[in-house]
């Protein structure tokens, strides 16, 4: 059975990404797995955005983040990021959990908490690169189609060998 990072390394897709990310590390680890990349200057700075499976994933790293927070214009970037993208993600840089890192993702968890943003603490360019895969290929069309059909079929295994049905239809 092939491991998670391997059959995210199989598929390739085309990423739209920031252009202010053009010497991250997750942008050289994606070249290297034969994505598609696309820089943009018109998309919001930090980010990276799969059109083909409509998830958009925002780069935190709480260590350029001006002091205080709360009048930084870093919520402002993060709601107007939440208002653009249907499917989005807050990648929160995090190589050590320092008080800094922990109050960053405090205030997102609580100013974001019932909206659509997910958030995803990551450590390096590795974890950034291998997250975002893991959500966009989960979430493109052909893959939800076969999630789909697996549980569908599991849904039905389950049904045909449980003990229950079996009582069930034995009563009725």
């Amino acid at each position: 059975m092939a491991t998670p990072s391997e059959t995210t390394a199989q598929w390739k897709t085309t990423i739209i990404i920031s252009s202010s990310l053009q010497n991250h590390d997750a942008c050289r680890t994606l070249g290297a797995q034969q994505h598609r990349i696309r820089f943009s200057d018109s998309v919001e700075a930090g980010s990276f955005i799969f059109p083909l499976s409509g998830t958009a994933f925002l780069l935190v790293d709480p260590q350029d983040l001006p002091e205080p927070l709360e009048e930084s214009g870093f919520i402002e970037r993060i709601e107007k990021f939440v208002q653009v993208h249907r499917n989005c993600f807050v990648l929160v840089y995090t190589p050590f959990n320092g008080k800094k890192e922990l109050q960053v993702l405090t205030l997102i968890q609580h100013r974001f908490f019932g909206s659509n943003l997910k958030i995803l603490p990551v450590r390096n360019g590795a974890q950034i690169a291998e997250g975002m895969l893991t959500v966009a290929k989960a979430t493109s069309k052909p893959h939800t189609d076969k999630i789909r059909e697996r549980m569908s079929l599991a849904q039905a295994h389950i049904i045909e060998t449980s003990p229950v049905w079996e009582m069930l239809k034995d009563i009725l």
